[in-house]
């Protein structure tokens, strides 16, 4: 497993993330800065960290989108390299054109940091396979812009093709948007690219990986690419 995290200015999650690639994964991560114009030799995993890139001026994401470092994420995205959005990472991508739809600000207008339930919604993909379908797991978010919108179109083409990744959940398992935190359209929290390579997600698993200081439902999705890219 070779990951490579890349660093934007204003990014602040990327030891997060290379942390949860060490302990989890016993992967050996490589920040990449974006403004470099190739990924490190041999890259199997790209992850796009938290953070306010740029200080989310203009939207979020919307100038790390054009970072020069993005057009190597893109085409290793389109040779099936696996990517992996987190948070600031998930609306870059959507910016970016790897992923549809955009983030806008929470229905409430406020910052939202705290620990809430996702419903897993399949668990056969390379960053799921360590859940069960359904699965009810607690993931910590933090952020201001986590509202996914898509016209009606995209939103029915997600749905039909099973693109949803994970969603807001109550206690019982179902879905309720009014106890959401921040008003994603049918739930939604992450979503997968048309060949399920490319996962964004707005809360924050690399988080919650280590029972010493918490929960540890995060390690599923690391746990789920280190298999996955072991098995490739």
């Amino acid at each position: 497993m070779k990951p490579a995290v890349i660093l934007f200015p204003g990014s602040n999650r990327e030891q997060d993330a290379v942390r949860a690639l060490r302990l989890v994964a016993g992967a050996k991560p490589q920040v990449v800065w974006h403004a470099e114009h190739e990924l490190p030799p041999g890259t199997d995993l790209v992850v796009l960290p938290g953070g306010f890139s740029y200080g989310d001026y203009l939207r979020c994401g919307a100038i790390a989108a054009r970072a020069n470092i993005m057009e190597a994420v893109r085409a290793h995205a389109a040779r099936g390299g696996l990517v992996l959005g987190i948070c600031n990472g998930f609306q870059i991508l959507c910016e970016a054109g790897l992923l549809p739809g955009v983030l806008v600000r929470n229905a409430r207008l406020r910052f939202v940091c705290r620990e809430v339930l996702l419903r897993v919604e399949r668990a056969d993909t390379a960053f799921t396979k360590a859940y069960r379908k359904s699965d009810l797991i607690r993931i910590p978010v933090a952020h201001g812009e986590g509202n996914y919108t898509a016209d009606e179109t995209t939103i029915a083409r997600l749905e039909h093709d099973g693109r949803i990744a994970f969603r807001y959940a109550r206690r019982d398992g179902q879905i309720d948007q009014t106890d959401g935190p921040n008003g994603a359209i049918n739930g939604i929290a992450g979503i997968y690219s048309e060949k399920f390579n490319v996962l964004g997600m707005m809360p924050h698993p690399e988080n919650y990986i280590e029972p010493e200081i918490g929960p540890t439902d995060g390690r599923g999705l690391f746990e789920s690419l280190a298999g996955a890219l072991k098995a490739a």
